[in-house]
């Protein structure tokens, strides 16, 4: 089975994904895909930091990313498209290896139709939230949080044409503000299990 977790920032959606990839003993991708994509388009030299950006600035992109264009048969496609692209390849490549687990990277959307395919949504309210900003997320202000969360939404929408978080968009939507992760976990594994039999 593979499992995608899209979550907002500070649910405990990455912690959750953690959690559920040790049970399951399923392999965890995230960060990787970026890394990976990015030496696949010869751009590994790029710091955490600049690929960051890429994500951060869906197109019209500004000035500064300018010199950032791939030009190839089809003319010139901005980086961040080409990143996506190779991104999505990826994403399909590994679901093909065997089990695992997507942590963003609008993985639910790329994979769509496949099947063993369980997307999840993870979110918590606000007060939850602002809690884990606190303690978990080095001080961050729930603005903080909210405006990460605007720069997911806006990434998601733009590339695969939905609604980042629109609940008919996930098999299921997990709130984390009154369970343990832990416990989710065992209920996620739970509705795979119960799903695919």
């Amino acid at each position: 089975a593979i499992c995608t977790i899209s979550r907002q920032y500070g649910s405990g959606g990455r912690e959750l994904a953690n959690i559920l990839s040790k049970k399951l003993g399923y392999k965890l991708y995230d960060r990787q895909i970026v890394h990976m994509a990015a030496a696949q388009l010869g751009i590994s030299g790029m710091s955490e930091s600049q690929l960051k950006e890429f994500e951060d600035n869906v197109p019209p992109l500004s000035l500064k990313f300018m010199p950032f264009y791939i030009f190839g048969m089809s003319g010139a496609k901005p980086m961040n498209h080409k990143m996506f692209e190779q991104e999505s390849e990826i994403i399909r490549r590994l679901a093909k290896d065997g089990n695992c687990i997507i942590l963003g990277r609008c993985a639910d959307a790329v994979l769509q139709g496949n099947e063993n395919v369980c997307s999840v949504f993870v979110c918590a309210n606000d007060e939850y939230r602002e809690k884990r900003g606190k303690e978990v997320y080095e001080g961050k202000t729930l603005k903080e949080l909210d405006a990460e969360n605007e720069k997911r939404a806006r990434y998601y929408n733009y590339y695969t044409g939905k609604k980042w978080g629109e609940a008919s968009n996930y098999d299921l939507i997990v709130n984390t503000s009154n369970a343990s992760l832990d416990k989710i976990a065992d209920a996620i594994i739970e509705y795979i299990n119960k799903v695919q039999e």
